[in-house]
């Protein structure tokens, strides 16, 4: 079985990717991916759809042997005339799939004309996508990110691999919500991940490997504010101690904007309320 490599980013393993991650069965699919994006690296601001390992376990259910993470630091400097040697000489691939717009090697150097052309001179086979398009919208993680930054999380589900998620440790909190009869798990909300809209989300908790529905609130906390963005969630018909474990809130949908309320009582009600939606 002949090795077939498929080159890009692919954060979120979106719809768009998966034209690039679609071939033949009688291929032994690789998956040659940026463990962090180069912007991540460069900027220090990822804005990640997915994490690595979320990324890897994406690969497996479509069906990929192999992937190849490639750290930006090591490639940076390499042309992409070696960069594509050393993949030749490593997987000596039969095929070759990419996006339209891919780029590698030094200050991406690299482009389609120029993978033509490799591929011409080794016999390899090279498949190039086109853009995917929905709605008139090209779907792109860019894309993706604006979307969930308007709190259109329903909408931007419908691309990704899998709903928008996090998982983080369980934090103690100030137990306002406790007092009010709302405990909520609170959670420092990842730096590396793409931003969410401030507000309110329907979402599914995941606990131990059972889940539950939750009531979940992103942001700065207006009425008490801090200084970073915490989740707080609301899980129905639970109880128990969950302070340091690990637990996934995957987000379904947009319910209101996070406002300022003038007492607690006001915002004891408007929990009330969110919970019923």
């Amino acid at each position: 079985m002949r090795n077939a490599l498929c080159l890009g980013t692919f954060d979120g393993v979106h719809t768009g990717h998966r034209e690039v991650l679609s071939l033949p069965q009688h291929y032994r699919k690789i998956a040659v991916t940026f463990i962090k994006s180069p912007r991540g690296v460069i900027t220090g601001y990822d804005e990640a759809l997915m994490t690595f390992e979320e990324k890897c376990q994406a690969f497996e259910k479509l069906g990929f042997c192999e992937v190849y993470p490639l750290d930006f630091n090591q490639v940076k400097e390499i042309s992409p005339e070696d960069f594509l040697e050393d993949l030749y000489n490593k997987f000596n691939p039969a095929l070759i799939s990419c996006g339209f717009n891919y780029s590698f090697g030094k200050d991406k150097k690299g482009d389609i004309t120029l993978l033509k052309k490799f591929c011409m001179n080794k016999d390899i086979k090279l498949r190039c996508v086109e853009p995917v398009a929905f709605g008139g919208e090209i779907i792109s993680s860019t894309y993706i990110r604006e979307l969930l930054k308007k709190g259109e999380v329903e909408k931007a589900n419908l691309f990704l691999f899998t709903p928008f998620s996090f998982t983080a440790k369980v934090t103690s909190g100030d137990k306002r919500g406790r007092t009010m009869g709302f405990p909520t798990a609170n959670q420092e909300y990842p730096k590396e991940l793409a931003r969410l809209k401030f507000g309110v989300y329907k979402t599914v908790v995941s606990i131990d490997s059972k889940e539950y529905s939750g009531i979940t609130n992103i942001g700065q906390r207006p009425t008490y504010p801090i200084d970073f963005i915490i989740s707080e969630t609301f899980i129905k018909d639970f109880s128990g101690d969950i302070y340091g474990k690990n637990v996934k809130i995957t987000f379904l949908k947009f319910l209101r904007e996070e406002r300022k309320f003038d007492s607690l009582e006001d915002l004891k009600n408007q929990i009330q309320k969110d919970i019923l939606k």
